[in-house]
């Protein structure tokens, strides 16, 4: 999972710089991993990026760089690839024009696709990032469409229809064909997220300025006005004369609109619309619904508090409170200058972490029986250590509710949930994972009360989701027996991740007690003077 953002300002004098570094501060809940720019100043590319949160990737003097109107943001939360800052977004390719991309989601057939590229189209793909294929296979058809005399909007939707048509997953993304076109697009299942707003513009009379994001709070921070969501197989063509082309790329039997779901449990922000739905809504139809299910349960509880687990579970542990009819009260306080666990790498690094990153008021466990609220639990090392911070601050007795499903399949989508047995709730029922958690009970949300607390935000009733990681049914077709789950666990397991760390060259540099670098595998970018002297 990773937030994206493209911005089109009409005035060709203008500079989006610092637009973009606060579109991407927004997006940060997104991915933590790594951060990068670039923009396009009357025809030259400005390029920076890095490992490292928003905040400490751009420097003064890499924003004076990051000139122009016209350009992408990324924030990255790694799944497909390493963590590498080779892999950083946006990226870049010369030919033709100079076309760059960035890029949610990932892509199921990233490994045929890379050797397609290399194999037929003669492409170069130097990472294991599935962005680059993406890139790649837009460029040699722009190339292709070029060399036939093609209209270049036409040229561009054909390249876009090759991308969906050879690309299977779920994404969302931009490409910005430099001196030409910012263009939006989406998977023909709609599971990864992409908005566009637009604005006029302040300088230019009867123009207007234009904006793709990940979610709507960063149009909504920008001053833009949402206009829509983009449509599942469809491409959004922003010219540099300010034209708007659209199209549906793929045949409308190869389309239907299934979101992620996950998006509403954990990983939008509560103040960002999707598809027409309020994400805070959807949360507090969440709470009512698992309250509900706790009484129905529980008739006779005991439960004297009900205590939300920072930040994203808070909206579902209020309306929790109110239909049990129990306080609401923070027990625990956050510590906002730790990454969120779950996108963290290593069971060992996620369960320091959550010491690091919550403390208890003791006055509101000692004694009492507590509803503890989250979001959802996945592998379950932050909840256990929840369990027992609980405990430990004098907790009588420690009840757990997830406003998601049992989490019992891997996400092959973009979010980092890789491999069965790195689950909590795998071959598990509520007993043995409570037990496996150490609450003394443990109640989740039902798959179809998740589904229709979303859909009654959003007052439709017969919407469809991507819930495999409940499920266990993939909207693009895979089973949970094929070879592309053997080999994602092969590759993105907890202890193959670690591998990759420990075998980085900023790894090996502080065993051997260099200084660290900050161009770990990546490029040293022109826009990066911090050794030059400016005339």
């Amino acid at each position: 999972m990773c937030g994206i953002l493209g911005l089109l300002l009409a005035d060709e004098d203008a500079q989006i710089n610092q637009m973009l570094f606060d579109g991407l501060t927004v997006l940060q809940h997104r991915g933590q991993d790594a951060a990068g720019i670039v923009t396009s100043e009357h025809g030259r590319l400005h390029l920076r990026k890095d490992n490292g949160l928003v905040k400490d990737v751009f420097q003064t003097h890499h924003m004076i760089d990051l000139r122009g109107n016209f350009g992408l943001g990324h924030v990255r939360y790694p799944t497909a690839g390493s963590s590498s800052c080779a892999e950083a977004q946006p990226l870049y390719t010369n030919y033709p024009h100079g076309v760059c991309v960035a890029h949610n989601g990932n892509l199921t057939n990233a490994v045929d696709l890379a050797d397609y590229c290399r194999n037929k189209l003669g492409r170069h793909i130097n990472t294991d990032s599935d962005s680059e294929v993406l890139l790649n296979i837009f460029a040699d058809s722009l190339i292709k469409g070029e060399s036939n005399g093609s209209d270049m909007v036409e040229n561009i939707f054909s390249a876009v229809e090759k991308v969906m048509s050879l690309c299977k997953g779920g994404y969302a993304g931009m490409y910005l064909i430099n001196g030409i076109a910012l263009v939006g697009f989406r998977d023909p299942h709609g599971i990864r997220p992409i908005v566009m707003g637009t604005r006029k513009s302040s300088t230019v009379d009867e123009k207007s300025d234009y904006i793709f994001a990940s979610e709507s709070v960063a149009i909504d921070t920008l001053g833009f006005d949402l206009v829509r969501d983009v449509e599942p197989a469809e491409a959004i063509v922003i010219t540099m004369d300010g034209q708007v082309h659209t199209r549906r790329c793929l045949p409308e039997d190869k389309i239907s609109l299934t979101p992620c779901i996950f998006e509403h449990v954990y990983f939008a922000r509560p103040d960002s619309i999707m598809d027409g739905i309020s994400v805070y809504e959807s949360r507090l139809k969440m709470g009512e619904k698992l309250a509900y299910q706790i009484i129905e349960k529980y008739p006779d509880h005991d439960i004297d508090v009900v205590i939300p687990i920072p930040d994203t579970s808070r909206t579902s542990a209020v309306q929790a409170a109110y239909i049990l009819g129990r306080p609401y009260r923070e027990g625990f306080i956050k510590n906002r200058y730790i990454a969120r666990t779950f996108i963290m790498p290593g069971q060992e690094t996620r369960r320091k972490s959550v010491r690091l990153k919550l403390n208890t008021i003791k006055s509101e466990f000692a004694g009492r029986n507590v509803l503890l609220v989250d979001d959802s639990v996945v592998r379950g090392t932050t909840a256990t250590e929840i369990i027992q911070m609980a405990r430990d601050a004098g907790a009588n007795k420690v009840y757990m509710t997830s406003a998601a499903p049992p989490i019992r399949y891997p996400n092959i989508y973009g979010i980092d949930i890789p491999t069965r047995h790195e689950l909590v709730a795998y071959e598990r029922d509520d007993e043995e994972i409570a037990e496996k958690l150490g609450c003394d009970w443990i109640v989740y949300q039902r798959l179809n009360d998740l589904e229709d607390s979303v859909n009654e935000a959003g007052d439709c009733s017969d919407q469809s989701y991507e819930t495999s990681c409940f499920s266990g049914t993939y909207v693009t077709g895979e089973t949970i027996n094929d070879d592309y789950f053997t080999k994602l666990h092969d590759l993105r397991n907890d202890d193959a991740k670690l591998k990759q760390l420990e075998s980085t060259g900023a790894a090996q540099a502080a065993k051997a007690g260099m200084p660290p670098g900050s161009h770990d595998g990546c490029e040293n970018l022109q826009n990066d003077r911090r050794g030059a002297t400016r005339a």
